[in-house]
């Protein structure tokens, strides 16, 4: 059912674009009521508005806390023009309908992101605006509600195809928009009062999210799939795209895994190669290339078409190394003139600059059905002066530095996992295996296909404890010299009992990695 519009009330915190709006609404001979900035800005680009407390009669108060929260705007937007009770009322009170609000919110995410202060937050959560925007939705048979600047040109073509009326179709449409934005706000508002009190899992979890891009498809061509921002600053994910095609599903699930580990390699030069989030090559150096190219040697058939990250900016000597393999996505903290131009001859290779990205270590999500999985995220590295030697051969300082690094590259690869390392990189990487004794073999099959001259002497971790002895007699038979775990098995002691016989060491964390 179409229906015209005569009364339309405007108050909107950003006030681009009205113009054209505004136009259109004069050529259909639309009252306007409007209040503040917004009636101001109305007046001042030439077109006729009634202020709102002239035509509720009631001016506003508390600094503008009370102004729309008045039966006369409630009423002219809730009542059902169908029904005739609704409609005696309100003649009897002299209620004009409001048919349509255009209405956006105090900037809140925008006030949280530049400050700290507790007080301008809170004069930031907009009252008035939600509660006539859930009024409009609510009575969406009758009203138009429109809550992004965004849908201004779809209200003109409605108005100018129906000569100055609305359809239901495009009215709940708007009322479905309204009340995805009431819900997002809200969960802003909550999320910031959760975080200011500290409460990391609340009765009621809002997760708040704005689409950023609609991607080509999800995991697999049949699937659909977007991407979205959860965040205050909903506009960006923190780092940008200079050069390739548009970023896949899967592009975004192996960056997503890269920066993590990425996140983790505070000392040197780190390069983290991933596919199918998984990493197949890590490697931390003083020298950026060195890492670039013991990260890749790990597994560099794995590596093929991978999403590689490097917290190093990238150079000529880098970019022609990259060059000589396939890649989906590199990320880097910036490229110099020289790299860009080598890299840019692949026009597909996404390029993605790092420089200003900042992991949040926000909580971690695993959704099902109608529930979700929310947990802290695992971002423990060890303490080296805490691990314990449970063997009577002992480490050196040396050796502890890069026994940390096995554990916690360890931490990142899926369950279960089995990584060794050599000089601060991986050499064999076990992943995702139902046995952990498969992992052990694949680790040790990974290292001797690729880099077989490393595994004497070499570390290896795992991420949960060794259920028996056979796991780590595969690693002390292929040249394993340390290995760390973080105990806990009811055969622990048979397991030290085997590693002293092999005369290699071990060490207990204490601490579990899974990473399903």
């Amino acid at each position: 059912m179409n229906l015209k519009v005569k009364n339309a009330l405007i108050s909107v915190a950003n006030k681009e674009n009205l113009t054209s709006l505004l136009k259109t609404l004069k050529k259909f001979n639309i009252n306007i009521i409007s209040s503040g900035g917004t009636y101001a800005s109305i007046k001042k680009l030439g077109y006729k508005c009634t202020e709102l407390s002239k035509y509720t009669g009631f001016k506003e108060m508390l600094d503008g806390r009370v102004k729309t929260l008045h039966p006369k705007i409630h009423a002219g937007i809730l009542h059902d023009r169908q029904n005739k009770k609704h409609k005696s009322e309100m003649s009897k009170q002299n209620f004009p309908a409001i048919d349509l609000i255009v209405v956006n919110f105090y900037p809140f995410q925008k006030v949280v992101t530049n400050t700290k202060n507790s007080k301008q937050i809170i004069e930031n959560i907009d009252i008035g605006g939600p509660t006539m925007v859930r009024a409009a939705a609510k009575n969406f048979k009758n009203v138009s509600i429109v809550t992004n600047r965004s849908d201004y040109k779809s209200l003109i073509k409605e108005l100018e195809t129906f000569k100055g009326k609305t359809s239901l179709k495009f009215r709940e449409l708007m009322s479905s928009k309204a009340f995805g934005l009431t819900a997002y706000y809200d969960s802003m508002i909550a999320s910031w009062f959760n975080k200011k009190l500290k409460i990391e899992f609340p009765e009621r979890k809002m997760i708040f999210g704005r689409k950023l891009q609609k991607l080509r498809y999800g995991e697999n061509p049949h699937q659909q799939s977007s991407i979205y921002v959860s965040d205050y600053d909903d506009k960006r994910l923190g780092f940008n795209q200079i050069h390739g095609k548009e970023l896949s599903y899967n592009n975004y699930n192996d960056m997503f895994a890269s920066l993590e580990i990425l996140n983790s390699l505070k000392k040197n030069s780190g390069t983290v190669i991933i596919k199918h989030a998984n990493p197949c090559g890590v490697s931390e150096n003083k020298m950026p290339l060195t890492s670039f190219k013991n990260a890749y040697a790990s597994d560099p058939v794995s590596a093929f078409g991978g999403v590689i990250a490097c917290n190093y900016k990238i150079n000529k000597k880098i970019a022609l190394e990259i060059n000589k393999n396939f890649l989906e996505v590199i990320l880097a903290k910036g490229f110099d003139k020289e790299s860009f131009e080598i890299l840019k001859s692949k026009k597909n290779l996404r390029m993605i600059d790092i420089s200003n990205f900042k992991l949040k270590g926000l909580t971690s999500i695993k959704s099902f059905d109608g529930s979700f999985l929310v947990q802290s995220k695992d971002d423990i590295v060890i303490d080296k002066k805490k691990l314990k030697c449970v063997t009577k051969l002992k480490s050196s300082k040396k050796e502890l530095a890069e026994i940390q690094f096995a554990f916690n590259v360890c931490k990142h690869v899926k369950s279960n996992a089995i990584v060794l390392c050599n000089n601060f990189s991986t050499i064999g990487i076990g992943a995702g295996q139902s046995s952990r004794l498969d992992s052990c073999k694949i680790a040790v099959q990974k290292a001797k296909q690729f880099q077989s001259s490393k595994i004497r002497n070499s570390i290896a971790a795992s991420d949960a404890f060794f259920p028996f002895a056979d796991g780590i007699n595969i690693l002390i038979k292929a040249g394993v010299k340390t290995i760390i775990q973080p105990g806990g098995s009811i055969r622990d002691q048979e397991i030290i009992n085997a590693a002293n016989k092999a005369k290699i060491k071990m060490f207990f964390t204490g601490i579990r990695h899974f990473n399903h």
